[in-house]
């Protein structure tokens, strides 16, 4: 009897150590998809898309005043131009429905601090990658690509990049890359800083300034209200349009990256193009 007993303690002590040591193994497991590695990210990560799928519409960051890209019409308040289009076609991928999306007005200075606090889930708001800007926010592929260039009043002496001197007046708009590129391009230029384009298009029409600087697709929007103005020279930085959103937030980069891929396999993509800029996009 003794030995038939020692048998069971020592099949039980054994039982017992492999349920510990699956135990261990189970809460490493764990610790790897909660606490770090690639996992970690993709754990992460799944809850941004998620969270837009709960939330049942896409939070979307766009300007209000720049014609082609995104302008509202104060008579009927609808918010219209490429970067609409664009991220209703986002929405479409994300939610399957294209209405399922709140536009919120940002600007270049307000979109990246809007974006990083939460407000929105992305911005889509003629945002020009650049390395510093990859510092704080993740951006889709380019999904436009502009250039930087001059818009002045017919009849100006002003005619291309070469014609700017340190004595011209340049107005722009405060947070934009067309600020530091022109004031590069022109050591000692003065710049006039304003809230949004057309504030610095008015002032432009006032005389307060000589020329306005930003990307060109803006500045023909902006040419196309007033025939007494015109977008002059060649562009002279290379601007390629991303979409950002929150650092780590790759899941929601991916579904927008995938929705650009399908937008121009199906043609989508030069239709909404066509439709805004007046031709299609360079191949």
């Amino acid at each position: 009897m003794m030995k038939i007993k020692s048998v069971k303690w020592v099949s039980l002590l054994l039982f017992a150590a492999l349920f510990v040591i699956a135990g261990c193994g189970n809460n490493n497991t764990g610790n790897t998809a909660a606490g770090g590695g690639n996992t970690a990210g993709e754990s992460t990560d799944s809850a941004a898309v998620a969270k837009i799928k709960e939330r049942g519409k896409l939070l979307v960051g766009v300007k209000y005043d720049t014609r082609l890209f995104g302008l509202k019409d104060p008579a009927s308040g609808n918010v219209e131009g490429f970067d609409i289009d664009i991220s209703k076609a986002i929405a479409k991928h994300i939610l399957g429905d294209e209405n399922a999306i709140e536009l919120k007005e940002v600007t270049s200075k307000t979109r990246i601090p809007m974006l990083n606090n939460g407000e929105i889930d992305m911005v889509v708001a003629t945002m020009t990658i650049t390395e510093e800007r990859k510092k704080e926010v993740d951006f889709s592929d380019v999904y436009f690509q502009a250039g930087q260039s001059l818009l002045v009043k017919k009849g100006s002496p002003i005619t291309g990049l070469e014609s700017v001197t340190k004595d011209t007046k340049i107005l722009g708009s405060k947070g934009a890359t067309s600020i530091k590129n022109i004031k590069e391009k022109v050591p000692g230029i003065t710049v006039l800083e304003f809230d949004n384009y057309q504030d610095a298009f008015a002032a432009l029409k006032a005389g307060q300034g000589d020329a306005l600087t930003t990307d060109d697709a803006i500045l023909y929007g902006m040419a196309s209200q007033d025939e007494g103005y015109e977008v002059v020279g060649e562009p002279f930085t290379d601007e390629p349009y991303g979409i950002a959103v929150q650092k780590g937030n790759t899941d929601v980069v991916q579904a927008i990256n995938d929705t650009l891929t399908e937008l121009k396999a199906n043609g989508e993509y030069d239709a909404i193009y066509t439709k805004w800029i007046g031709k299609a996009p360079a191949k």
